[in-house]
């Protein structure tokens, strides 16, 4: 094995998520310019305006949410950008009034939420919800931001004023990344009751033998009847999951990998054994990986450590 393919097992061995860099060109025919954000904010709701949508599944860490008096998503602009933006994100929710998006925002109990919001709905309704916990991450999208930039300065979970939509894309990508990663439970007092229960459902899985390619086809039918899961990415798993190893299944930018430590982390059974054949596959891949680079190690006599690093709330200490 050469030193590529140590890292790569080591970094799946020794951490549940790993970090990439967007891989995927930007095409700058998905491009909003945020000029309507600068209209005067409204309470009213535009006649063509989408109502937020009902609260559906997530199946993934986090949900993003879009804020704008102006948002039409019957123009393709808007389309082609919600389309992009579920590559990273397969749950999207959007507004145009902020009190209803301060009311769903106040729902939310198990996943992050990343929001997008125009500079003057921001300006509005950011100071009065950024210290809510589940709100992760901020970025406002407008067509000046020089105008919003000393209110923006105040609010800590602002990411950046965007013009353009690719530079949120970039961002959104990294932080979906990173929350995926600090999403996993970990315990410094004792032992994790929720880590017993995940091992025991391991074993339990472990033990299945069951029909590969049914299982493919149902874990497929499951993804699709969830509405937010992109069809090209589905496909894609339809038609050429033999093609990889589940390490790379889960590892690239895909909704696999949130989809799963969601799965796990919150014990949902449904997602769980949806995804018994994918866990069975990985396990085995990552234990065949272990024993080459243990053959390796103990060959060269140089053994090394990894470390995992997280952060945590002030409140996780108590």
């Amino acid at each position: 094995m050469n030193n590529k393919e140590q890292t790569t097992a080591a970094s799946v061995l020794f951490s549940p998520s790993t970090t990439h860099k967007p891989k995927q060109p930007l095409s700058s025919s998905i491009t909003i310019a945020a000029t309507a954000s600068n209209r005067p904010a409204t309470n009213a709701r535009s006649n063509n305006a989408v109502l937020p949508q009902h609260v559906r599944r997530v199946l993934q860490n986090y949900l993003l949410i879009w804020l704008d008096a102006n948002f039409d998503e019957s123009k393709d602009d808007f389309k082609k950008t919600l389309q992009f933006l579920r590559k990273i994100v397969v749950s999207i929710t959007t507004f145009t009034n902020p009190q209803q998006c301060k009311d769903f925002l106040s729902t939310i109990k198990n996943e992050k939420v990343f929001m997008i919001v125009s500079g003057s709905l921001g300006h509005q309704l950011l100071p009065h919800i950024y210290t809510l916990p589940q709100l992760d991450s901020i970025y406002v999208f407008c067509g000046n931001p020089s105008v919003h930039k000393k209110w923006a300065k105040t609010i800590s979970k602002v990411k950046g004023i965007y013009k353009q939509i690719e530079p949120i894309y970039t961002a959104l990508q990294i932080d979906c990344e990173r929350c995926d990663q600090a999403m996993i439970s970990i315990s410094f007092h004792r032992i994790d009751t929720f880590f017993i229960y995940t091992q025991l459902f391991k074993e339990v899985l472990l033990e299945i033998d069951d029909d590969n390619a049914k299982s493919i086809k149902d874990f497929v039918d499951y993804c699709r009847l969830q509405d937010d899961c992109p069809e090209d990415q589905i496909g894609m798993i339809e038609r050429e999951y033999h093609q990889h190893k589940p390490i790379w299944w889960y590892t690239v930018s895909h909704f696999i990998r949130s989809m799963l430590n969601r799965g796990l982390r919150l014990l949902d059974v449904g997602i769980i054994f949806k995804m018994g054949f994918f866990i069975r596959q990985l396990h085995q891949c990552i234990e065949q990986l272990h024993r080459e680079q243990q053959y390796t190690t103990t060959m060269a006599s140089t053994p090394f450590q990894v470390f995992r690093g997280q952060a945590r709330l002030a409140d996780g200490w108590v």
